[in-house]
C-alpha cells in the first residue's frame, strides 16, 4: 500500500491543531512547518506523534514546498490547521493512493464553516484545492493563493474538507490583514500602479460580487459580513 506524508502549516494555531492532527492520523507520516507560534502549537505538537520543523515565513508556497522536501513518501496530504478529514474522506483518499492509475493529484471541495455554521453560498458553494497528489509531478507556486503545478493528470475525489476558516470577527480580520500583507508586496514587486479606483470602487466591487452575484444573501446575517470583510480586504491591500 502506498504511504503517506500529511503536511499542516501552523502560526499560534493553538484553538485548533489538535483536531487537526487528529484528522490525519491515518497517514504514514504527519509534518508540522511552523513559523515560530508563539502560543501553546509548538507543545501540542510535540506531544503528538507529528514531526515538528520551525522556519521563518516568507510566503506560502516556500513554506509548503520546504515541507514537502522533507517528506519521506510519495504521496502528499497537505492540510491547513482550521480543515478536517472525516471518515468518508479519509477512506477515499487511502483507496485512492493505493490504486491511482495515472492520476498524479487529486482536487478535494471544501466546506465553508463560519461563525460555527455551514455556508451554502457567497463564493464558497465550488470551492475546491489540489490537497493530495505526488510530490515528484505536483510543486508549489505563488506567494499569497499558491497553486500546484502539475505535470499529470488531475483526479477529484467526491468527499469534502471541512474548512472552519473564521472562528470569529478578530481571527477573521488577522487573516485578512496577513493575506493583504503579503498582496501588498506583490503588487510593489509587480511596480502596480494604484488609482482612486481601486480605494473606491474596487472594494465595493467585491462585496457586491459575492454578496448578489455569488448568492452571499442566501446565507443571511453571516453571508453579509463576509461580503463586507472580502471588500474590506481588498480596501486594505491597496492601503498598505
Amino acid at each position: 500500500m502506498a504511504k503517506i506524508t500529511a503536511i499542516i502549516p501552523t502560526f499560534n494555531e493553538s484553538e485548533c491543531i489538535q483536531k487537526a492532527l487528529d484528522s490525519v492520523s491515518f497517514a504514514d507520516e504527519i509534518i508540522v512547518i511552523d513559523s515560530f507560534s508563539t502560543d501553546s502549537t509548538v507543545k501540542i505538537v510535540k506531544s503528538s506523534k507529528a514531526i515538528l520543523l520551525q522556519r521563518a515565513f516568507d510566503d506560502f508556497s516556500t513554506q509548503k514546498n520546504f515541507a514537502i522536501s522533507k517528506a519521506s513518501h510519495n504521496w502528499i496530504l497537505v492540510l491547513d490547521a482550521d480543515e478536517r478529514i472525516n471518515e468518508n474522506l479519509k477512506k477515499e483518499i487511502l483507496l485512492k493512493v493505493t490504486n491511482p492509475k495515472d492520476i498524479v493529484g487529486f482536487t478535494i471541495y471544501r466546506e465553508f464553516y463560519f461563525l460555527e455554521k455551514k455556508i451554502r453560498f457567497s463564493g464558497w458553494q465550488r470551492d475546491k484545492v489540489i490537497r493530495l497528489f505526488h510530490k515528484e509531478f505536483c510543486k508549489y507556486s505563488g506567494k499569497v493563493h499558491e497553486t500546484i503545478t502539475v505535470n499529470g493528470k488531475i483526479g477529484v475525489l467526491k468527499n469534502k474538507i471541512q474548512h472552519f476558516s473564521y472562528r470569529g470577527f478578530n481571527h477573521y480580520v488577522e487573516k485578512l490583514n496577513h493575506y493583504a500583507d503579503l498582496q501588498a508586496k506583490e503588487l510593489i514587486e509587480k511596480k502596480k500602479f494604484i488609482t482612486p479606483f481601486h480605494f473606491l470602487l474596487k472594494p465595493f466591487i467585491r462585496f457586491f460580487i459575492h454578496y448578489i452575484i455569488k448568492l452571499g444573501f442566501l446565507d443571511g446575517f453571516r453571508g453579509f459580513i463576509i461580503s463586507v470583510l472580502l471588500g474590506y480586504g481588498v480596501l486594505v491591500r491597496y492601503i498598505k
